[in-house]
């Protein structure tokens, strides 16, 4: 705990997304645990449906509600993108830029030391330096995908060398070091309309260029264990501090969930398993198969004969009309097989099962973190946004494996799916992604390094937190 001299105020703003508020919360439990009042601000209905933070913090972590306007296009009680199909989005950026005024008065009102503020925030900068707050940048993406965006003032200005999708299949010219990071072009496709504008008028490489030139310092979701080459990069093109603050592993508290009747009986199938069996399948919260790619997931998941237990998005919020469906037969068929969950299911204690070998994930970070610190191994398939720049970073690290795709339309056939689950899961020749994935868990679950990454960050906080004038 810190002496009261040395508190600091840190006010956070993460984007309206829960694969960026719960990794902000996991930073934030950990700057409120040694002992420093954190203002968490996000909307009223995303706090709500946040998890309460456990007691030992609860008198210096405080929430701060922060209502959105209700604007053309958003649907009511549309807080999250969870709420919302991916072309409903920019909607939640309109409604977000709205709040700028009112946001002002927030950060006057708290007049914190310092506020962290995510990519779509790009006015916060500005506003923090105009009340003597300053601000610091905080991507939950890793170092590599940061690094991969570039320097601000072709985000900013539009004319970054790279026009075309093929342009970001190779590694960009500032990177000097021999690598395979780069994205598929089947993954800047999915990817390549955050260069376009939406209808918030700011397209989101502007919204990421305006943040890293108007922060004080950068703060990056990784670690020099994992990336020092590319933590390298990004100091020597930004010209500031850029400080990792660890993989930030999510602590697994007594939930009330623990107890409920649907992990009660998720809990009863897994138990039945063998150990180390069974392939556990989620895309996150946003990340939603196309029909043709839900079919050929099925149906390799049904010819590879492992035990799976799969986790299935059908939709994105009440106003998604694109409804995808299962093969027709495939439950009746794969009932002895595997289980298909299409509500609620809690990621954190089904990887933490025992029976629990394999993870086929879309290689979202929180997702990559939470299955290496239970020591599950990798099998990647991408969807959008960073998931392609992590799959390469997961692949050249030989920490992941990646089902095999058409190289243009990012297509893959239920063939690819079964041989890639086996291979990583049961094969000798997949053995060391499985070896590798043990090896990882002392790094991605390891306590008292992610509390050194903490220490690091706090001692430049206090040491140059801005002086205030009495008031």
């Amino acid at each position: 705990m810190a002496d009261s001299d040395d508190k600091i105020h840190v006010a956070m703003f993460p984007w309206l997304a829960f694969g960026h508020m719960m990794p902000w919360l996991e930073l934030a439990k950990l700057f409120a645990a040694k002992g420093h009042k954190i203002s968490f601000i996000s909307t009223p209905r995303n706090i709500d449906r946040l998890p309460k933070p456990p007691a030992d913090v609860s008198s210096t972590l405080h929430f701060v509600k922060l209502p959105l306007p209700q604007v053309e296009g958003l649907p009511p009680d549309a807080e999250a993108t969870i709420d919302l199909p991916a072309n409903k989005v920019q909607y939640l950026k309109i409604a977000l830029d709205k709040v700028q005024e009112p946001f002002a008065k927030v950060l006057e009102s708290l007049n914190p030391d310092w506020i962290f503020y995510d990519f779509a925030q790009y006015w916060t900068g500005p506003i923090a330096a105009q009340l003597g707050i300053k601000s610091t940048y905080f991507s939950i993406c890793i170092a590599a995908m940061v690094a991969f965006l570039g320097p601000p003032s072709p985000l900013i200005d539009g004319d970054d060398y790279r026009k075309k999708p093929e342009d970001f299949t190779i590694p960009p010219k500032w990177v000097s070091f021999q690598t395979t990071v780069a994205y598929k072009y089947y993954d800047i496709m999915n990817t390549f309309d955050c260069v376009e504008d939406d209808a918030s008028g700011v397209n989101d490489l502007k919204r990421w260029g305006l943040c890293l030139q108007s922060c004080d310092f950068i703060a990056v979701r990784s670690s020099f264990e994992i990336e020092p080459e590319w933590l390298q990069v990004l100091e020597t093109i930004h010209e500031k501090p850029v400080f990792p603050v660890g993989q930030l592993p999510p602590v697994e508290y007594e939930l009330e969930e623990k107890n409920s009747d649907a992990w009660s009986s998720m809990k009863k199938w897994l138990d039945m398993q063998e150990k180390s069996s069974v392939v556990y399948v989620a895309f996150g919260s946003e990340a939603k198969p196309s029909q043709a790619q839900l079919t050929e997931l099925a149906l390799g998941l049904e010819l590879s004969g492992l035990p799976f237990f799969w986790v299935l998005r059908t939709r994105r919020g009440i106003t998604d009309t694109d409804l995808i469906e299962l093969p027709p037969g495939f439950e009746e068929r794969t009932k002895g097989q595997g289980v298909v969950c299409t509500t609620w299911a809690p990621q954190l204690m089904i990887l933490a099962h025992e029976s629990i070998a394999g993870f086929l994930t879309h290689s979202g970070w929180s997702s990559v973190v939470e299955a290496l610190t239970f020591q599950k191994a990798l099998i990647l398939l991408t969807f959008y946004s960073d998931q392609g720049i992590n799959a390469r970073v997961l692949e050249e690290k030989k920490i992941g494996y990646s089902i095999p795709r058409n190289e243009l339309d990012g297509s893959f056939t239920r063939d690819s799916v079964a041989e890639s689950l086996r291979l990583v899961m049961v094969s000798e020749e997949g053995k060391m992604y499985r070896d590798k994935a043990k090896e990882m868990s002392s790094l991605f679950g390891d306590r008292d390094r992610q509390g050194k990454y903490v220490d690091n960050i706090l001692i430049y906080l206090k040491s140059h937190r801005p002086v205030k004038k009495a008031k």
